[in-house]
């Protein structure tokens, strides 16, 4: 595999093929891809809401209005859509149900090892809750992480992606019950097969120069 030429060939879909839908196995895979995705001292701080039916996607687009009307197709005709969240506090709660799915899942050979994954995660967490007051905009971080992961899947894939940020995360957060969970919307992410119509196919990829982002040390 060269996951280079992935990488490559991906880009931002500006429209999808309505009548194409991703096969069950695939779409599989990338909700697995999801729940594997790195994050800072494993916190996982993300959920993901999946649409795949009309009446779900047509949810989910209520979103765009009426400022970001422009993505408002590229979630209608996608086959699937994650709304990737982030959670709105990072509590007790959380920071034990982590460790008790590393505990079932075998990573201490020891109490001490568990204890000390515990304080060395709540340290973490502590730092950026009351030293850097920023622990929203860290878990968002984690959430980003997610999203690369599933981006660069989609393309070994091939499946075609769109991620958004244009949209009203109030309205959104509204429509799906967001926050009554302690939720919040971040990015959607329109899933699927692009069209012939789709200009963006049709143009080289840009990025800067190796010189102008690598510096050797």
């Amino acid at each position: 595999m060269n996951v280079l030429s992935f990488a490559k060939a991906r880009y931002t879909t500006k429209a999808f093929d309505p009548s194409r839908k991703i096969p069950a196995e695939q779409f599989a895979q990338l909700r697995e891809l999801l729940r594997h995705s790195p994050s800072s001292v494993n916190s996982q701080p993300w959920h993901f809401v999946v649409a795949a039916s009309d009446e779900a996607k047509a949810r989910v687009a209520k979103g765009t209005q009426p400022g970001y009307a422009y993505n408002e197709s590229k979630i209608l005709n996608a086959s699937h859509v994650i709304v990737l969240c982030a959670r709105t506090a990072f509590d007790e709660a959380h920071l034990a149900a982590l460790l008790e799915q590393e505990d079932k899942d075998g990573r201490f050979a020891t109490p001490e090892a568990k204890a000390g994954q515990h304080n060395g995660r709540s340290g973490y967490v502590n730092l950026h809750r009351y030293d850097h007051k920023d622990t929203q905009h860290w878990m968002e971080k984690q959430v980003y992480l997610a999203l690369g992961t599933l981006l660069l899947g989609a393309a070994a894939l091939e499946i075609d992606a769109c991620p958004m940020e244009g949209f009203d995360p109030r309205l959104l957060d509204a429509e799906l019950g967001l926050r009554a969970r302690g939720l919040t919307s971040v990015v959607v992410v329109g899933l699927g097969y692009r069209t012939a119509e789709d200009f963006n196919a049709k143009l080289p990829k840009s990025r800067l120069s190796a010189e102008a982002v690598f510096t050797e040390i």
